[in-house]
């Protein structure tokens, strides 16, 4: 792969920008991340937030942050401050290779079960695991927390980001699961993300009972907010 590559499949309908970043671990695994729009600005998910919660999620340490020479100081502090990040210049990839991420999945519960361990939770210790099936296999995510509550993804967009920077984009249906609580559901922000890459797909809910329940994105989320106008906004 090279970082053009990978840049392309950055998901920028709004912006018309963008952005990649590949994060090294401890072990030497490298996990790109794309920057992931939405409709609703503020859930946009940056391309270093994505690599990085990539390999929390792979259970792995984050240790090496390659980014371009551009990309804005501010947005980057606080993960390197964070994780302890050193930072590179991405053009010194060139060529690479990343971890594969698609699992194969006989049992889905007992997957989502299992995943809950590498959920990343030190500040509500709620623990959420996701599958999201794809036309290549099935992608995991896991919620990951952080100090400032407004930076953690919760599992459901771990998983979509996940796919999308390995240019991922038919998917058919997601899986959650949660240890605790009484209905396993998608949060407001997830159930608008979900919105956009998955219009009209089953959501499997898997409850802490041993229930479960099927819904589509369109009716987890009636009324969304869209509009056309939005589209490409930087090239009218």
């Amino acid at each position: 792969m090279t970082i053009t590559d990978l840049k392309n499949t950055s998901y920028v309908p709004y912006s018309n920008r963008p952005q990649a970043t590949v994060v090294e671990s401890e072990n030497g695994t490298r996990f790109p991340g794309v920057r992931i729009e939405n409709i609703s600005f503020p859930l946009t998910i940056s391309a270093v937030q994505n690599a990085i919660f990539c390999c929390l999620s792979e259970g792995e340490v984050p240790q090496t942050l390659f980014i371009e020479e551009d990309y804005p100081a501010e947005k980057i502090t606080y993960w390197e401050k964070l994780y302890s990040i050193e930072c590179a210049d991405i053009k010194a990839l060139k060529d690479f290779t990343t971890s594969p991420v698609v699992v194969s999945v006989n049992d889905i519960p007992a997957e989502l079960t299992k995943l809950l361990d590498r959920a990343v939770v030190d500040e509500s210790d709620f623990p959420v695991a996701a599958l999201l099936k794809t036309a290549d296999g099935y992608i995991t995510g896991v919620n990951i927390e952080t100090p400032d509550w407004s930076r953690g993804l919760c599992a459901e967009r771990v998983a979509l980001a996940k796919a999308i920077s390995h240019g991922m984009t038919d998917f058919q249906a997601l899986y959650v699961h949660t240890r605790g609580g009484e209905f396993s559901s998608p949060c407001g922000a997830c159930r608008q993300v979900l919105l956009e890459h998955l219009p009209h797909h089953p959501v499997h809910l898997h409850h802490s009972n041993g229930s479960q329940s099927t819904h589509f994105t369109s009716d987890l989320l009636p009324y969304s907010f869209q509009s056309l106008s939005l589209q490409n906004k930087s090239t009218s």
